[in-house]
């Protein structure tokens, strides 16, 4: 028997079987609740050709809120839909639709309150017609009606159809939530591309990968667009993660030099035994292992650019030879007798204070003064005002590209976001959103994800101010030792020692001094809550008081 006679057979025989079958047939629908039209569409169809329940008609609101409009049907036609449209509470659809409860009409010709708008009486069997009308809830609350026609005189009982419908509300109930769900996420990303565009289209950092709009940012871009057009060496100065490389990038790209090659060495990220045949290359013999000549980085970026990232970590011997580059233009290669010309500007970057360097004897004096020509000061991302949001929604969208999601933030996160500290700036943001992307359930990011996230930021802040290193395992929090040295709860005297070694200043400015103190002030001179406003946790703000020796 084929499916069309099992239906057909079903219709006539109005038992038990046939309302399973409907409900089965509605439930295999349901893995395409990206398809509304089809699916309600479907479970309509099933009602009328199985059970007799005809003409159904789903009945939304629509935009105003208060009327009521036929949004899908089966059995009529686009003009008896067009004609469906009711006020809350009026008729039988907008009574169902204003208490919520089931409407039965025994026979429409002989109930006042029965309008016959959508579909006229010459149209339906000159029969005693019925009609029965349903809530469709969300939550206890109606969202909608769904109505059929059926003939009164059927064998088969007006309290099943009533369960059946009830049933199929609850379905469509679930693919309306859905669909609501996805028009909403499409909108809000909708709304994220939309103001991305525009930040795009009216900033002319974002061409070079710089995204921003505050302040700050604009006179760092100010003055790398003041000085790209010369030869000048410049040194960028910022915390690390605030975008270094770019910058120095947007200087190559706006400068003459644009055609030739940009070069980026990280000095701290090279041996010192192998940094200099990396920076000027070497001969052949020079060394075990030298079988052929080699040009170094200066040499490969003749005619362009060169970056030395972190400069303040280059070895001290290393230093006068790139000050012989910067003062000749002229390289040894290692194990080289002669001078090889090169044609190179230098743009260097450190997060580190190199007059501070140069005053306790660890950078050369004379190339501390070649390479600050021309300093910039990379602002960090707490400095940047209104840039967290905008830079948030941007990696949400690259890290839903990347790891194909559809991802979404919920009300709340980039607020959250916007009051950390971030102290690993723009890097830090970034991995935070890709992490959360990764962690989001059913497409959300919620203020939740970002708490524990950032939780574990913080975790690994204090680590790395302790003096540990981002590869060892984080402290502990049950250590049988406080820092001041008292035993806690259940420690024992063979806990790690109560001495912890020197923390790191690198995460502590003296410009901090005031917000903390305002912290302070707003919270009543609670640590506990003055840390959380700051997006810090408590040993990190007690920290800085104490680096800062400020009395709290």
């Amino acid at each position: 028997m084929t499916h069309a006679q099992v239906i057909q057979s079903s219709a006539r025989a109005d038992s038990a079987d046939a309302e399973l079958l409907v409900v089965h047939d509605a439930t295999q629908w349901l893995s395409h609740l990206n398809d509304p039209d089809t699916v309600i569409g479907r479970m309509l169809r099933l009602l009328s050709q199985i059970t007799g329940l005809n003409r159904g008609r789903v009945v939304l609101l629509d935009a105003s809120g208060e009327f009521m409009e036929i949004r899908y049907a089966y059995g009529l036609s686009s003009h008896e839909r067009e004609r469906g449209r009711y006020r809350v509470g009026e008729g039988v659809t907008g009574r169902v639709m204003r208490t919520g409860q089931v409407a039965v009409v025994q026979d429409i010709d002989e109930e006042p309150v029965y309008l016959t708008r959508a579909v006229e009486r010459d149209t339906l069997p000159h029969e005693t017609v019925a009609f029965l009308a349903v809530p469709i809830l969300n939550e206890d609350q109606p969202m909608g009606v769904l109505g059929a026609h059926r003939i009164r005189e059927r064998h088969r009982p007006l309290h099943r159809d009533i369960t059946l419908l009830r049933i199929m509300a609850a379905l469509i109930a679930r693919v309306l939530k859905v669909d609501d769900l996805i028009r909403e996420q499409t909108a809000a990303l909708a709304e994220e591309n939309e103001s991305l565009r525009e930040a795009l289209s009216s900033n002319q950092e974002a061409r070079h990968g710089i995204l921003g709009e505050s302040p700050a940012l604009r006179q760092a871009f100010r003055q790398t667009l003041h000085v790209s057009p010369t030869q000048a060496t410049v040194l960028l100065n910022g915390e690390s993660g605030t975008g270094k490389e770019r910058f120095a990038r947007m200087v190559h790209l706006t400068s003459p030099r644009c055609d030739g090659p940009f070069i980026a060495i990280n000095c701290a990220a090279i041996p010192d035994q192998l940094l200099e045949s990396e920076l000027f290359g070497h001969e052949k013999g020079a060394f075990t292992g030298a079988v052929s000549a080699k040009k170094g980085s200066v040499e490969l970026a003749s005619g362009g650019t060169l970056f030395l990232d972190e400069i303040g970590d280059l070895a001290f011997d290393l230093q006068s030879k790139l000050l012989h580059v910067l003062e000749k233009q002229t390289i040894h290669r290692v194990g080289g007798t002669r001078d090889v010309p090169v044609d190179v500007r230098i743009i260097a970057a450190t997060h580190k204070n190199l007059q501070e360097a140069v005053n306790q004897g660890r950078f050369r004096i004379d190339l501390f003064y070649r390479l600050n020509v021309f300093p910039i000061h990379l602002p960090a991302l707490r400095e940047r005002d209104g840039d967290v949001k905008l830079l948030a929604r941007h990696f949400l969208q690259v890290a839903s590209q990347e790891f194909d999601r559809n991802a979404t933030f919920e009300a709340g996160v980039l607020d959250r976001l916007a009051a950390y500290n971030w102290p690993g700036n723009i890097r830090q943001l970034e991995n935070v959103i890709k992490r959360a992307v990764l962690v989001a359930q059913n497409g959300w990011i919620t203020v939740a994800d970002i708490e524990l996230i950032l939780t574990h930021e913080s975790h690994v802040t204090d680590h790395l101010e302790a003096g540990g290193t981002p590869n060892a395992p984080e402290p502990q929090a049950d250590w049988g030792a406080t820092e001041t040295g008292r035993p806690r709860p259940g420690g024992t005297a063979s806990s790690p020692p109560a001495t912890v070694p020197e923390r790191s200043y690198r995460w502590v400015r003296e410009d901090e001094a005031e917000s903390l103190l305002q912290a302070l002030q707003e919270t009543g001179g609670n640590k506990t809550q003055a840390a959380r406003r700051l997006g810090m946790t408590t040993r990190q703000f007690r920290y800085r008081l104490d680096k800062l020796h400020l009395s709290a």
